[in-house]
């Protein structure tokens, strides 16, 4: 084990990544969504504004919904028809280097897109967000609640 997963990190309000985990799989199944403010095609659920709020993790939802719909998404759905109906973003702290944030169609296919972010204060080591295509908005969830 690394000393990175030994390692509580903790949150502003006194909780550890440990506790955040815990909270985040009690979401499942909800039908309220939030409107992402810049990207009007991205709505997500009561579990990733949760990430968000109690993470310090709005930074990640604007990273998301900022490459939903730009040209190297377009392109890459051009070449996977499954990007156009669900794919899934997964964000990896690092430390001592830069974090990484990518999207793939599926498992274990390459991602079809790649962010370094080169600082973070993001409380877990990694977290997963599914996006999925209702007919009109991009859905950003938690595993958990599919």
């Amino acid at each position: 084990m690394t000393t990175e997963t030994q390692t509580n990190h903790s949150l502003g309000d006194g909780k550890t990544d440990h506790q955040l985990k815990t909270e985040l799989a009690q979401f499942f199944g909800d039908l309220i969504r939030y409107k992402h403010p810049l990207n009007r095609q991205v709505i997500y659920t009561p579990g990733v504004r949760h990430l968000a709020e109690k993470g310090k993790a709005y930074w990640l939802i604007d990273a998301i919904a900022s490459w939903i719909g730009s040209e190297p998404f377009q392109q890459a759905a051009a070449e996977d028809y499954r990007i156009n109906a669900m794919h899934f973003w997964k964000f990896e702290r690092n430390q001592g280097k830069p974090s990484i944030l990518y999207a793939k169609a599926d498992s274990p296919e390459e991602a079809f897109i790649t962010q370094k972010i080169e600082y973070t204060d993001f409380p877990l080591p990694e977290i997963s967000i599914w996006a999925g295509f209702d007919g009109e908005h991009w859905v950003l969830y938690l595993p958990s609640e599919h």
